[in-house]
């Protein structure tokens, strides 16, 4: 995947630590409050995220203040910020941090470290853990909703998986603002089930839906053909290095490059995240080939392009690239038949639009003709196993869900087009939840473990319910405080 758009994904975090001034000799110290910032700065660094702090707001760095809300919440919303970690250095300043919170309006992490022991004289350094009672009350007093990672230090295990796991939550929570999903034809006429309220997404999601005609894709597409402009002959010189076998013409070769270039020339001056196309009949009648390949390749390029017209496929798809910070290419499949040995396992079909680099590491690409379709332009392999997350946004009637499930990629049966068997934990509760929907039979795949990111995305995207398979509601819960 292209580094640009691994970039696009990338969380800058508003850094607010905070203390609480006592009165009292002994209590809250300040030397330690400062101590444990420069630890979790220090702890930033290292995992590499970036982050603004409020080195800028007194001498200490740390919030303690009411009155200081206002100046902290200009610096981070001015400075960009993603995500906000309100660090309890001692006891903290719960009205200074809900205020901060509700005027950024971006995801919060709550967390403290763990108290030590009090020494001899009885006194405590910072009471952490009391704090964080009191901050996550005037939270909910505010209608701020949160994450909070248990009282434990910086080098605990829980610690690090709850710290990553809210990075990639705030990724998809980033990828949700201002989304623009590229429409390349109408929907086909037969496929009722990938219809969608377009009004309805803007409205509750802020979701833009950007139309193109065929034509108007197809006139870019001859132009570059008539031109052969250089990045041309580079794009097809990069689909020959990539593909192994290519069984089709040199003309078919460079509508399909010129497909590509077309549709990304596109996508770039509107500012879309992804794209749903039409790719059917009046598709490959109108370019002379099949977009398969092609969709295939900008999706490897990590710019999401789903067959079929399905917007729910194209919003699923960039919310999952966000949880994995986009370290891997997602897909869009069928679930399409169930093993013929195994009973939890279940097939991932599609055509041929698998993106290139999550091939099996002994499966051949292939470009050829259709399997059902004499057109050129789609392509064939497997692709690998391992860990895989499933999710589909999708909804009726008003009501927004979205489906988590992980299973793990196994051997199976060969198939025309790109594949891969997965099985699932309890494969009849799967389809027993996909029948009761509102799902339909497609659903966006990435490698790696992420339904507990994209669960706890869900708290910052009002109107939009998480709904977990395997693990359960209550696994993903546990897995977050042990």
């Amino acid at each position: 995947m292209l580094e640009e758009y691994k970039q696009k994904h990338r969380v800058k975090i508003g850094l607010a630590p905070t203390r609480r001034i006592l009165t009292r000799k002994n209590f809250f110290d300040k030397a330690d409050a400062i101590k444990e910032k420069d630890i979790i700065e220090d702890t930033l660094d290292q995992n590499g995220i970036e982050y603004v702090n409020l080195d800028f707001l007194n001498e200490e760095g740390l919030l303690y203040q009411g009155c200081d809300s206002d100046r902290a919440a200009k610096k981070f919303i001015e400075a960009g910020v993603d995500a906000i970690f309100a660090p309890h250095c001692n006891f903290g300043t719960e009205d200074a941090v809900a205020k901060l919170a509700k005027k950024v309006n971006k995801p919060l992490l709550l967390w403290g470290p763990r108290d030590g022991a009090p020494k001899q004289d009885g006194s405590r350094e910072r009471d952490s853990q009391c704090g964080l009672f009191a901050t996550s009350k005037v939270l909910q007093q505010f209608g701020v909703p949160f994450t909070y990672i248990p009282n434990t230090r910086v080098e605990d295990a829980l610690f690090k998986k709850g710290l990553k796991n809210f990075i990639s939550a705030a990724a998809v929570v980033k990828s949700m603002t201002n989304l623009r999903i590229g429409q390349i034809g109408t929907r086909p006429a037969g496929f009722w089930t990938v219809k969608c309220n377009e009004e309805e997404l803007l409205e509750r999601f802020g979701i833009e839906v950007v139309p193109v005609t065929i034509p108007e894709i197809k006139s870019s597409m001859d132009e570059i053909l008539s031109v052969k402009p250089v990045i041309l002959k580079e794009t097809i010189n990069d689909i020959k290095i990539k593909i192994d076998r290519i069984d089709i013409n040199d003309e078919a070769l460079q509508k399909t490059a010129a497909l590509k270039i077309a549709i990304r020339q596109w996508a770039d001056a509107e500012g879309l995240s992804a794209i749903a196309m039409l790719c059917n009949k009046p598709v490959r009648e109108a370019f002379g080939i099949t977009p398969c390949f092609t969709m295939s390749d900008l999706t490897d390029d990590g710019l999401p392009v789903i067959c079929e017209t399905d917007i729910h496929g194209a919003v699923t798809s960039i919310m999952t690239q966000a949880a994995v910070l986009g370290d891997s290419a997602t897909f869009l499949a069928d679930m399409t038949v169930r093993h013929p040995e195994n009973d939890n396992a279940e097939l991932l079909w599609h055509c041929g639009v698998f993106p290139q680099s999550l091939k099996s590491r002994n499966s051949k690409t292939v470009l050829n003709n259709h399997y059902g379709a004499n057109f050129p332009g789609a392509c064939e392999w497997e692709i690998k196993g391992g860990d895989i997350t499933v999710s589909r946004f999708d909804g009726v009637r008003g009501e927004y869900k979205l489906l988590l499930a992980e299973g793990r990629g196994i051997q199976g049966p060969k198939n025309n087009g790109t594949y891969v068997w997965v099985e699932f934990k309890d494969w009849m509760k799967m389809e027993n939840r996909l029948i009761n929907g509102p799902y339909i039979h497609h659903c966006t795949g990435v490698h790696g473990k992420v339904a507990a990111a994209l669960y706890e995305a869900c708290k910052y995207i009002p109107g939009l319910t998480p709904d977990p398979v395997d693990p359960t509601r209550e696994e993903i819960e546990n897995f977050l405080i042990r």
